[in-house]
């Protein structure tokens, strides 16, 4: 009864939270924490410590599943090699360099288990930084990097974690035992998230009632994390494949209302439980501090040496962050010239006649490699990371789930547990009220921009344009192939719906002088005034009891698709 009594509590503080940081201009990770610490020393509540596995084998898989369906793996590859720097390398980096300074300040630590609280502390949380981010616009590029970085750097710093773990308690006698035990994750991690991936996205795809499909989503972040687990490898990396995949393949694969129901619902999922974790944090802070045992290292200590390892974070990232923002300005001229390269191996077979089905298939290939080549180079020219960019990008490295979970999995027998925890949890506090709180200002005071809404909405004009010349291309061409002879006037309700879509677009884009005035505005607004006066009578004949409750339920739900489909959509005028 009192868990079902602190779970009501715990959502309605976060949807407060929620609502109320939309309005102070704060991200919601940032107040949770502080509103934590102080609900935790309020007389009656009790003391809180979850154990790591619920956060690790519980919590974790959902919510990286639900960030990964979001991330597009066209723009996870175009910025594979810097997400790579940020989440495999730079977290090693840190851990170690992190685990030194622990080790000169800790005398009875040995170097393993420092660099098991470095591997802890050592991978950022994006949940605040790209709240923060969308917010106030930042550049997507830079959102893309934050979102890849968070999806693998904590897969890096569990692994390490678990060889640190390991060479500290003697069970790994040399560091090539760390590395083949650490490709050995990685390896059979990706297997097993695309095997997960594969087979439950084909399953999805023969299942019709939305029902059973939204049970089987539930259950894909565990289908992958548990065999992972089980072999020794990393299931938060195949729990990350896996989400890659899925929503990668959703398009072709799934039908548009299992993709709604899958957004909102994945959606709503990584919101509660992203923000149950940050309430936790702050929930936890005053049983962390009662288990300190002053006579070996005493809290203000504790403190001291986790503002100590911030410090140090913020510092490895920004050593690390320079030279990446200059090897992506020379990434890409390595990529224009790549993308000519390309182009004059091109112009080979289009000036020469293909005589052969393996010259074509090699042209076509080619053709494919260089649009592709094209795109990409195109895009990061538009989305340039300057030095501006990797300002904000070394600020936004705050600590967050892993660091809360993780610092608790450390054995018991471990020298000062309750302080390195303490001090795990200070350096996550730390850093997201501090770098997260500062984080708005300092992206105003740089200037940082991100994308033009009003391009954007040009793009998209152009982009359904594109579409819809294809599409009419497919209409008239059914309408010659077919025997019978169609109504002329059903073949143009077909053309003016595709020719409206674009023409609404197109409004919104701000084509027309007077946008208050545009066809599709007025369309809208009396189609909507004919759907309210529809939901009317259908609930005075509800009330009545004219029709079966079944006829009455069926129309709604079409009414509501209508209305949905009319609203205004975010960012667009109109």
């Amino acid at each position: 009864m009192e868990l079902g009594i602190y779970g009501i509590i715990a959502v309605a503080v976060i949807v407060a939270v929620a609502a109320f940081s939309k309005r102070l201009g704060i991200a919601a990770p940032i107040i949770l924490v502080v509103v934590g610490v102080g609900l935790s020393y309020l007389p009656g509540v009790p003391e809180i410590e979850v154990p790591h596995e619920i956060i690790l084998d519980g919590l974790l898989p959902p919510i990286l599943y639900a960030a990964a369906v979001a991330v597009p793996v066209v723009d996870f590859r175009r910025n594979l090699a810097p997400i790579a720097s940020l989440s495999v390398v730079l977290v090693i980096v840190t851990a170690f360099a992190t685990g030194f300074l622990l080790y000169a300040l800790l005398p009875d630590l040995n170097f393993a288990a420092a660099v098991a609280l470095g591997a802890i502390i050592s991978p950022p949380d994006a949940v605040a930084a790209t709240s923060i981010g969308r917010r106030l616009g930042l550049p997507p590029r830079l959102l893309t990097l934050l979102e890849g970085e968070g999806l693998v750097n904590d897969a890096t710093a569990l692994v390490l974690l678990r060889s640190a773990v390991a060479a500290a308690a003697g069970a790994m006698t040399t560091p090539w035992a760390g590395v083949i035990d650490f490709l050995f994750a990685a390896a059979v991690a990706v297997l097993v998230g695309l095997a997960a991936g594969a087979v439950t996205v084909f399953v999805r795809s023969k299942l019709s009632d939305p029902v059973l499909d939204t049970a089987l989503s539930l259950a894909v972040p565990f289908v992958a994390f548990v065999p992972a687990e089980q072999l020794g490898a990393s299931g938060v990396l195949a729990v990350v494949v896996a989400g890659l995949y899925t929503g990668h393949a959703s398009p072709t694969k799934f039908s548009p209302q299992s993709r709604i129901s899958d957004r909102i619902n994945w959606r709503t999922i990584q919101f509660l439980l992203e923000n149950g974790v940050f309430l936790l944090i702050g929930l936890e802070i005053r049983t962390l501090i009662e288990d300190v045992e002053p006579e070996i290292l005493t809290v203000e200590a504790s403190f001291g040496i986790g503002l100590l390892a911030t410090v140090a974070l913020v510092l490895i990232r920004y050593l690390w962050i320079g030279p990446l923002v200059f090897g992506l300005s020379q990434r890409e001229k390595r990529n224009e010239r790549r993308t000519y390269r390309s182009l004059l191996a091109l112009y080979y077979y289009r000036s020469h006649p293909v005589s052969t089905k393996r010259q074509a298939r090699t042209r076509n290939r080619l053709e494919r490699d260089y649009e592709r080549r094209r795109a990409d180079l195109e895009q990061q020219r538009q989305e340039r990371i300057d030095w501006r960019g990797g300002i904000v990008l070394g600020w936004s490295g705050m600590r967050g789930v892993v660091t809360l979970a993780a610092a608790q999995s450390l054995p018991e027998d471990t020298p000062y547990r309750p302080q390195l925890i303490l001090i795990a949890f200070t350096v996550a506090v730390t850093s997201i009220v501090l770098q997260g709180g500062t984080l708005p200002w300092l992206i105003r005071l740089l200037g940082v921009e991100g994308i033009d809404a009003k391009e954007d909405r040009k793009e998209l004009a152009q982009l359904l344009e594109t579409i819809s010349s294809a599409g009419l291309e497919k209409l008239d061409e059914q309408v010659a192939e077919r025997s019978d002879i169609i109504d002329p006037d059903v073949v143009e309700r077909a053309r003016q719906a595709t020719f409206l879509r674009t023409e609404a677009a197109w409004e919104r884009a701000g084509r027309r002088e007077q946008p208050d005035e545009t066809p599709h505005r007025l369309y809208r607004e009396l189609r909507l005034a004919i759907v309210a006066a529809e939901r009317e009578k259908m609930l005075e004949l509800r009330a009545v009891g004219t029709y079966p409750s079944r006829i009455l339920a069926e129309a709604q739900a079409l009414l509501d698709q209508e209305e949905t489909r009319l609203q205004r959509r975010p960012g667009g005028a109109h």
